[in-house]
């Protein structure tokens, strides 16, 4: 017997548990703790069904969905610059390294003042809270307060989240402007952060963590990121950072170190099962052996590459050799902040790749073969395939999984989603939602089991 002080959820329960093996439930019923894990996925037909139902909703512990609404899994973005909200949408025409030092240093240089900290971080995460997305992975500046209130917010509104001080010591890619102050001003400030989340007297469910996070090599000095590695080693950290995500800083590693940046960050101590690789657009199969040999993952940015990096990423055989790969939006490095943008946007890139662009060349020369992914991959990515690059017990609806989740409600005014019973198969639903849906789709969002 289920223990009363739990609660339910009833209705349609979508989640793709595997790559490939999308799971579709009509009726379903899934039991949570009070500690926000799903306990019991019972399916229609179990022979206990009616009675547990009847049981929680005599108590009101019952949660029914509607017959247009969908129970999915919440999103897990790998790849967000936190400070960059107010830059979503603009400044998406000049390359990356002009971007950073005539758009974005300036912008990240304003969160010294906490106030603009504060306004700026609280409708960022609402937003995205709103948007689906459950777990976030955060650069932060080089300001500590400013990365405090990040965190605070995060905890406040019930977001899970991954943050990071951003690291940036080295003097000759830095503007003087917004740089650390030192390499040991930058490694202090670091620490101090680990142990401010790690103290936060209101994460007592550790669902805010911290990154070690230096920026891409390019920003950092040599000691700065050995001894990034070696403390990522002590606190059995988190590492994210960027790799090979455009030809200037792919080119720069490669004159600076004489090696890759995969193999530059594995000899710095950066390379772990802990370590989220932003964008890996320009890694070769050597780097990609790495990667999976030390376990780490990826969080591949299918609409920003398309701005900063004039190519795309080998999403299909990355997936196919078993490296982890996740999703980012890379705010604002592309201009959407929908986790649902960046499926559709990284089935489109595979598309692109797979078929080639120019038209110039016969077809059969245009494109890279085998490279296309479609929506049962990008919703796999999105959900269960960012929890895993992360780690976490979320992503899905398995049993002892957290129940991160989000209601997609088909017939919300002006957001309709058309879909028919004599036409649409499970399937074809499913896609529809991935390719059609919007952030006013998403009527409901949880995390452990709670409302946010």
């Amino acid at each position: 017997m289920h223990d009363l002080k739990n609660k339910a959820i009833l209705g349609t329960v979508i989640h793709c548990p595997k790559r490939g093996e999308i799971e579709f439930s009509e009726n379903a019923l899934v039991i949570i703790d009070d500690e926000g894990k799903i306990v019991d996925h019972l399916k229609n037909d179990a022979v206990n069904h009616a009675q547990t139902k009847n049981k929680f909703k005599d108590v009101g512990a019952l949660f029914e969905l509607l017959d247009h609404q969908y129970l999915l899994p919440g999103f897990t973005d790998l790849h967000i610059h936190a400070p960059q909200w107010p830059q979503l949408g603009k400044a998406l025409d000049v390359p990356l390294e002009v971007w950073l030092q005539k758009y974005t240093f300036p912008l990240e240089a304003k969160y010294e003042d906490e106030v603009f900290a504060r306004i700026i971080y609280t409708e960022l995460v609402t937003s995205l809270l709103r948007a689906g997305t459950t777990t976030a992975v955060y650069y932060g500046t080089i300001h500590q307060r400013a990365n405090q209130i990040l965190a605070d917010v995060c905890i406040d509104k019930g977001q899970r989240a991954i943050i990071g001080k951003v690291v940036m010591d080295n003097t000759d890619q830095c503007p003087d402007y917004y740089r650390d102050a030192s390499t040991q001003a930058a490694i202090d400030g670091t620490s101090e952060f680990l142990e401010y989340v790690k103290n936060h007297g209101k994460n007592i469910e550790n669902k805010v963590n911290v990154a070690v996070t230096p920026r891409f090599i390019p920003s950092c000095t040599d000691e700065a990121l050995n001894a990034l590695g070696d403390l990522a080693s002590t606190h059995s950290s988190y590492i994210q950072t960027h790799c090979s995500e455009s030809d200037w800083e792919h080119n720069y590693v490669i004159e600076r170190c004489g090696k890759s940046d995969t193999e530059a960050l594995m000899e710095y101590g950066l390379l772990t099962e802990s370590t989220i690789l932003a964008h890996g657009n320009f890694i070769s199969e050597n780097d990609m052996d790495l990667i999976k040999e030390q376990g780490a993952g990826i969080a591949h940015c299918p609409l920003s590459n398309y701005f900063f990096s004039d190519a795309v990423f080998p999403l299909r055989r990355a997936l196919e050799k078993g490296l982890r790969v996740g999703l980012g939006t890379d705010i604002s490095g592309g201009p959407s902040a929908s986790v649902l943008d960046s499926c559709r946007s990284a089935i489109t890139a595979a598309r692109a790749l797979e078929n080639g662009t120019d038209a110039s060349l016969e077809r059969d020369e245009r494109g890279v073969p085998k490279s296309r992914v479609d929506f049962s991959d990008a919703f796999y990515l999105a959900t269960k395939g960012g929890a895993e690059v992360l780690n976490l017990s979320t992503g899905s609806f398995e049993k002892g999984s957290f129940l991160d989740a989000i209601l997609i409600d088909t017939k919300v005014d002006n957001a309709i989603i058309p879909v028919y019973e004599d036409i649409d198969s499970e399937l074809d639903l499913v896609q529809k939602i991935i390719m059609l849906a919007t952030t006013a789709n998403i009527t409901k969002t949880w995390i452990s089991g709670s409302s946010v």
